[in-house]
């Protein structure tokens, strides 16, 4: 008895010191994400307030255009050097961070950061409807590494540190602590791993603190919040379905986009961006309003509530705009570009609804918010992270039931149908193509992963030595109930269980990847 009263009285104090050792990565990793996410923000800002300047200055008169898109095109051109120069950098960083977490590639920390930062500013400067919340989730997380490199953490933590540099890069972008760290857990890991849990608490909310000290503690979307007509809620499940179908189209034409600009093999790529870069010139002339992430869509939508026809151009163009920026490849986000669709599909939707069901005029915000939640669930597959990303970006808990409606339902539409989230769809593309593979010690460390057991998995009721985990794989503990059992041969595997697997190094990639697919079924 009393050797057993030591043995748990050991665990305690284990679980004590690893709280406090995870709280103080936590603390480590959301410092530093979010000062790099700020000043990223901060360029961002500065470059998109100096463009509209710019434009405002060389329109209307022929020798500024003209040296204003001579500029362009020597822009497009360093941006194309920088994508080559660091090939991680280009695009969006979510894929890259998803496939770095998965161990599919191994990037440079410091020149992913130092490429993302300059090109990613030069590209929202000459007004490519790109993004900073994409961007800012791979720069959170490289940050995070970074950090796991310089005080030479285990490879364990490392990946644990990257996670939630991701996810406090994008809490810090959107102020949305919560939202960032539902991203890592529902979009990176698909589980819920209680270790990346609380670091990733303690790194989202520093991030987010660090971020409001620059930028104020304003929501984004401020509205008065109308209940939605408990009768009328058939129209929030037709807009799910709209939505949901949408998102599917976005998903499938931008990968098409990719796919038109890459068969264009005869001319490089340092030809190319700085002739993507010369239609946002253009663009910028004939139609501002869709330049950069999409902030003067967002005021124009908020504070003027555009007529139909105007609503169904801007989401239009901003659409086409966004698909040319997205395939070139040019360092920056979409997830900031598709909310700004959503929101304006949103819109579309609540004024055929409103003139044609005869609702409450005032319901006209409503309809952006869930439009937004919408879109974002059916393209990312993340129905959790888009509630609370648009709680935090409205700061209001009546449109919950709404929202939640919608996303759940377009959610459930778009896995119906059958095409792949875009982020998974991207990351495969990026593996099928060369990329550096990830360099292992020759002392090949092992990684700790941590699998929660669904619901019906095929692995339930049996026993350990009965499941192929794989030669490199070892159970080493399962919680059951809050309860740390020492997994044997003998051992049943319940649903629920949270089983922690010790991987080798140098096979990480495949056997992590076995081993979701033999849990998950």
């Amino acid at each position: 008895m009393r050797e057993k009263n030591r043995t748990t009285l050991r665990k305690i104090e284990y679980h004590k010191k690893e709280s406090f050792y995870l709280i103080v990565r936590g603390l480590e990793v959301g410092i530093v994400a979010g000062l790099i996410s700020v000043l990223y923000r901060f360029l961002l800002s500065s470059a998109e307030n100096k463009l509209m300047k710019i434009l405002d200055f060389v329109k209307g008169n022929p020798l500024r255009i003209s040296i204003w898109f001579i500029f362009l095109l020597i822009i497009g051109y360093f941006v194309s050097i920088i994508n080559k120069w660091e090939p991680m950098a280009a695009g969006s960083g979510i894929p890259q961070i998803n496939g770095e977490i998965k161990g599919h590639f191994s990037a440079n920390w410091w020149k992913v950061i130092i490429s993302k930062l300059i090109a990613g500013t030069a590209s929202v400067f000459c007004g490519l409807s790109l993004g900073r919340e994409g961007p800012s989730v791979q720069l959170g997380g490289m940050a995070g590494k970074g950090v796991a490199t310089l005080t030479k953490a285990d490879k364990t933590t490392q990946l644990r540190m990257i996670s939630c540099g991701a996810g406090a890069g994008m809490a810090a972008a959107f102020n949305a602590p919560l939202a960032g760290i539902m991203f890592v857990l529902e979009e990176i890991h698909h589980s819920f791993d209680k270790n990346i849990l609380c670091m990733g608490i303690v790194a989202t909310i520093t991030a987010d603190y660090t971020s409001k000290l620059f930028f104020g503690q304003s929501t984004t979307f401020n509205y008065d919040t109308v209940n939605f007509p408990l009768r009328q809620y058939w129209i929030l499940v037709l807009i799910g379905i709209i939505l949901g179908v949408s998102g599917i189209l976005y998903n499938l034409i931008m990968v098409k986009a990719q796919d038109v600009f890459k068969r264009i093999k005869k001319i490089p790529n340092s030809v190319k961006l700085p002739i993507v870069f010369l239609i946002s010139g253009i663009v910028g002339l004939v139609m501002p309003e869709i330049l950069c992430g999409g902030h003067n869509m967002e005021t124009l939508l908020m504070d003027n509530r555009p007529s139909l026809s105007i609503l169904l151009t801007l989401v239009t163009a901003k659409f086409l705009f966004g698909a040319i920026c997205f395939a070139s490849g040019a360092p920056g986000g979409t997830l900031y570009p598709l909310c700004i669709l959503g929101a304006y599909l949103g819109g579309i939707c609540g004024t055929i609804s409103i003139n044609t069901f005869d609702l409450a005029p005032q319901l006209w915000e409503e309809f952006v918010v869930i439009g937004m939640a919408g879109f974002f669930s059916s393209i990312v597959r993340a129905p959790i992270t888009s509630i609370v990303l648009i709680f935090e970006l409205t700061g209001n808990m009546n449109n919950l039931l709404p929202v939640a409606t919608v996303s759940l339902i377009s959610y459930a539409t778009a896995n119906l149908i059958g095409v792949n989230p875009l982020y998974e769809m991207l990351l495969e593309r990026i593996i099928n193509t060369e990329h550096e593979k990830p360099k292992f010690h020759s002392t090949d460390e092992k990684i700790l992963k941590t699998y929660i057991v669904p619901v019906g998995s095929k692995i339930s009721k049996k026993t350990i030595s009965n499941i192929d985990w794989g030669k490199h794989c070892l159970v080493v503990s399962i919680e059951r109930n809050g309860v740390s059992i020492t997994p044997k041969g003998d051992t049943v595997i319940k649903d629920g269980d949270e089983l922690v697997i010790l991987i080798s190094q140098r096979r990480f990639e495949k056997d992590s990847a076995k081993l979701e697919i033999l849990i998950s079924e």
